[in-house]
């Protein structure tokens, strides 16, 4: 947080809020304020010329803000039991450009203070604990620059008896929210076009149409002027009625020019009940009558049937255009995330602008609905994007198992990680005892071919008689052993193990094996030599498998044996 020393009011101060985005701003950035449009926002920062207020206003209620508020810090003061000092602050420590007036913060920078004046709904807001969000963007703002860990947000008048207050903490979620909404507001500003100026709108006087008057003598003589309203009538159709309305003031000028066509109806349905009031039968009267009646009548139907055609032609060319710009923006983000689809809806623009009947009001509130369905669909992608990546760097190799990854990448990040990598664990235990199965059966399969050749090498073989030792029942080998072949090939005529190891957990220290030989004594390099090695360590003693122990003694025997027999023959 960068501080600067500027008097919140001042004109250096206003100078200072033009060139950066303040936490007074952010609500109507995101088009949540009740006091200005983000339309107006966009003006305001592109021309760098501030909001005008009367005199009035700034005497009555910017003014009388500032000195309710300075009444309303001590409360605060005595409530948190710290002082509270006015601060203007940035980012721009950490290369940012949003700002915050605080109307208080602390010396710790811990706690913020913001205070509104006293309003009957705000106030019943605040009491219940809730800040609308109309306001609640300043908030997160104020802590996203200070570091605060709350904001007092109060609502008074500067006095104990109307004074509210509930604290406000960081929420990650709005200040994500609030991050992404400056950001597509930037990108807004770039492009951003000064609308033509369009004056206040007022109707144009309607030219009125004569009074119908009839009157009947005694002599049943109609007079009436028919004829002159007639050709009042058909002048005002042919020249002055609004028939294709373009711009605003049409759509007011028609529809004051309807609304003078439906008096002129209702004056003629008068001089009908004149008429009819004074003769029982004025028939070519009555008819002229019923025809001037029908051509006002069709004429002011026509001109509302395109009045309301017109209106609703021009919001909804103007709901295609912003549902194509989405789409556009959708595509667009969406075009490297590796095939995964954005699941953002389409803003109601239709909704945003129910009810609103002016084409301004109407063109700032589907550009706001626009703006803010860009800013989510930029934070979903943000989210892909970076789960994304996660899996390249943690999951590359087992994409396979990753079938629903649209559905995956939907979930929250922790969740999303979790969810991968226990599939990821389950693949690979499974994978483990696929192969563990595997080789237990070409164990098997070995063993039995081993098995199946040593027999037949021991019946055809006819060996010399060998001394033989008879060991003692507990060196007895068991039934899963395997039998140690002569080989007259290795040197000295060693005798080496098959090969095969039967699983086994039991073993036994290589000093062990020499207490057990003793007075004889052998080294592990000795028992590798004829093809028996260690199955593990217990810090530097050698373990093997007990399993294999008789098969060891046979080994040493044979050594020993052809020892003697190389002695026998060189004698």
């Amino acid at each position: 947080m960068k501080i600067h020393e500027l008097v919140q009011g001042s004109d250096e101060w206003a100078a200072f809020r033009l060139t950066r985005h303040g936490a007074s701003e952010a609500a109507a950035m995101l088009g949540l304020s009740k006091l200005t449009t983000r339309s107006e926002l966009l003006r305001v920062k592109h021309t760098g010329n501030p909001k005008e207020f009367s005199d009035w206003v700034q005497e009555n209620i910017l003014d009388y803000g500032h000195h309710v508020e300075a009444l309303a810090r001590p409360i605060v003061e005595e409530m948190i039991g710290d002082d509270l000092y006015p601060v203007t602050c940035s980012n721009e420590d950490v290369g940012g450009h949003l700002s915050a007036s605080c109307d208080g913060l602390t010396m710790a920078f811990d706690t913020a203070f913001e205070h509104k004046q006293w309003n009957e709904e705000l106030a019943a807001s605040v009491a219940a604990g809730v800040v609308p969000d109309s306001h609640m963007p300043q908030c997160q703002q104020i802590m996203m620059i200070t570091g605060a860990k709350r904001v007092i947000f109060a609502v008074s008048d500067g006095t104990p008896e109307n004074f509210v207050s509930t604290e406000v903490h960081p929420d990650t979620v709005w200040f994500e929210r609030i991050v992404d909404g400056w950001a597509q507001f930037d990108r807004d500003l770039a492009d951003y076009v000064v609308p033509e100026v369009k004056p206040i709108l007022v109707a144009e006087a309607v030219q009125a149409l004569p009074a119908v008057a009839v009157q009947i003598t005694g002599q049943i003589s109609v007079r009436e002027n028919f004829n002159a309203f007639e050709v009042a009538l058909r002048d005002f159709l042919d020249n002055k009625l609004i028939r294709e309305p373009q711009t605003d003031q049409d759509f007011v000028d028609l529809d004051q020019q309807i609304k003078a066509m439906k008096k002129a109806e209702d004056t003629l349905d008068a001089a009908e009940a004149m008429m009819l009031a004074q003769i029982e039968s004025v028939d070519q009267a009555k008819r002229q009558k019923d025809m001037l009646a029908k051509l006002v009548r069709d004429n002011r139907l026509m001109a509302e049937k395109l009045l309301e055609s017109e209106k609703t032609r021009r919001r909804q060319e103007r709901i295609e255009a912003a549902r194509k710009a989405f789409a556009d923006h959708l595509f667009e983000a969406q075009c490297d995330l590796d095939g995964i689809r954005l699941d953002i809806a389409t803003p109601d623009f239709a909704g945003a602008i129910k009810g609103l009947k002016t084409l301004t009001s109407i063109d700032d509130k589907i550009a706001t609905a626009l703006a803010n369905g860009k800013i989510a669909v930029d934070r979903h992608a943000k989210d892909v994007r970076a789960k994304l990546v996660w899996i390249n760097e943690n999951a590359a190799d087992h994409r396979a198992l990753l079938a629903d990854l649209q559905q995956l990448v939907a979930k929250p990040f922790d969740d999303f990680r979790l969810a991968v990598a226990s599939r990821i664990d389950a693949h690979k235990k499974a994978e483990e005892a696929r192969l563990e199965a595997q080789r237990e059966k070409i164990r098997e399969e070995e063993a039995a071919k081993l098995k199946q050749e040593q027999e037949a090498a021991t019946a055809a073989q006819v060996t010399e008689p060998v001394a033989q030792v008879d060991f003692p029942p507990e060196a007895q080998a068991p039934a899963t052993s395997a039998p140690i072949v002569r080989t007259e090939a290795e040197p000295f005529g060693v005798f080496a193990p098959t090969g095969i190891r039967p699983a086994t957990s039991k073993t036994i220290k290589l000093g062990e094996i020499n207490a057990r030989i003793a007075p004889l004594s052998v080294t592990a390099e000795g028992l590798a030599s004829i093809g028996f090695h260690p199955v593990g360590t217990e810090r530097a003693a050698k373990l093997y498998a007990e399993s294999e122990l008789l098969a060891i003694y046979r080994g040493l025997y044979s050594v020993i044996t052809n020892a003697a027999n190389e002695l026998k023959k060189a004698a």
